[in-house]
């Protein structure tokens, strides 16, 4: 009995304190379900709009969706990684990545809808990609581009410029 007494607490002066219990916990992604993607590759920011438009459907808010992507460019794996209200969304970094983290993604291609159908990007778009990118340069997953999509139409924030470095 005082044996597992010590294993449950410890003494800091003269005071008794409960020991810290630490989780013991096993990472998994778990597969939902899957489509069929019949380009079999993303060659261009058209290739990930429509590959996002069949995930997504008819949404009615703004949904951001991480594609995860092979060395060949061979998506592997969509997420929804936040869902924001009618014309609003929060993203973190540490959300998207960890989709591509788990599936072991050479790179990402991210996307958001844009519910009023005019795919304008927004100074907080913008930022966003930007703090990606960078996350993206840290930890080794290449941010492909940021798709952001209209009602009939995209804007590809990489074409546009808005990524911080040039190729």
């Amino acid at each position: 009995m005082m044996e597992q007494e010590t294993l449950v607490t410890e003494y800091v002066g003269n005071k008794k304190v409960a020991a810290k219990r630490v989780d013991i916990v096993k990472i998994q992604m778990v597969k939902e379900k899957s489509l069929l993607y019949k380009d079999r590759k993303v060659q261009c920011p058209q290739n990930g709009v429509d590959l996002m438009k069949q995930f997504l459907g008819d949404v009615d808010r703004e949904h951001f969706v991480v594609m995860c992507l092979d060395s060949k460019n061979q998506p592997t794996a969509l997420n929804v990684c936040h869902i924001g209200s009618l014309n609003s969304s929060i993203v973190h970094p540490r959300e998207v990545f960890k989709t591509a983290i788990l599936s072991n993604a050479a790179s990402i291609m991210v996307g958001h809808n844009h519910p009023s159908g005019n795919p304008e990007p927004s100074e907080a778009d913008i930022n966003v990609t930007r703090r990606l990118e960078e996350a993206g340069e840290l930890i080794g997953i290449k941010l492909l581009d940021h798709l952001i999509i209209g009602e009939d139409t995209y804007v590809s924030l990489k074409e546009r410029g808005n990524f911080k470095t040039k190729e």
